[in-house]
């Protein structure tokens, strides 16, 4: 399975990220620098909830998943647009965006595919991958995986949790890594575009717990009311 992003910039030059995920559990196979930069050991600036080991894995995976953006954009800021493509099996989408949001969509997947045990929570998501989307889109397609993983959950026998409640977990855990990578990146010389890109994402994630906690869910009732008819 392959998506690909393509960056028309200002400057007029056009940069390409092809993404090779495996078509059964959507985890990145690459490409990926070789050798890794140091800034990706795993051991440098660890996020303070990774449950891997340097000895079995040297390198953070979402690090260095994303370290080729990383590389590319370094000298690039956060404000100037760009002519955003992005190809899946089975859509273009296009769209002139400030190239941080550019860079948050792609790294965001990136992440979640990365091998991440932490972000792969989140990785289901990636078989839909929807490119620039906003708080309410995000929080439909996180909801409904969600809710797709306690059916199967419940298929095996395994406790279900229909209230939620694991979910606003996940997403504080995914907050804490982001804010952990924003630190890496702040180690190395970086313009903002990157760092903006990762803050976007960690802002993301505290209001998507955030609006779940606060029952903000009642607005999208509305849309289900065929279902909530009485018997």
């Amino acid at each position: 399975m392959k998506i690909t992003y393509r960056f028309g910039l200002e400057s007029g030059e056009t940069k390409e990220f092809e993404l090779n995920l495996d078509p059964a559990t959507l985890a990145l196979t690459g490409p990926f620098q070789d050798p890794p930069p140091e800034w990706t050991r795993l051991d440098n600036q660890k996020c303070p909830n990774c449950p891997l080991s340097s000895d079995k894995s040297p390198h953070c995976p979402a690090a260095r998943g994303m370290a080729d953006v990383i590389e590319v954009f370094k000298d690039s800021v956060s404000f100037h647009e760009a002519d955003v493509s992005v190809t899946t099996p089975g859509r273009e989408y296009r769209k002139r965006v400030p190239l941080q949001n550019g860079i948050s969509s792609l790294i965001g997947l990136v992440m979640v595919t990365s091998g991440c045990p932490v972000l792969e929570y989140l990785r289901p998501m990636a078989a839909t991958h929807l490119p620039f989307s906003n708080l309410a889109e995000t929080m439909y397609r996180a909801i409904s995986m969600y809710l797709f993983a306690q059916y199967f959950r419940r298929k095996r026998g395994a406790q279900s949790d229909w209230d939620l409640k694991d979910l606003v977990k996940i997403y504080d855990e995914v907050s804490e890594v982001n804010r952990a990578l924003v630190g890496r990146l702040r180690k190395i010389r970086l313009q903002d575009a990157s760092l903006n890109a990762l803050v976007s994402l960690d802002c993301f994630a505290t209001v998507s717990v955030m609006s779940i906690m606060d029952d903000a869910l009642q607005e999208t009732e509305a849309l289900f009311t065929a279902y909530l008819k009485t018997p």
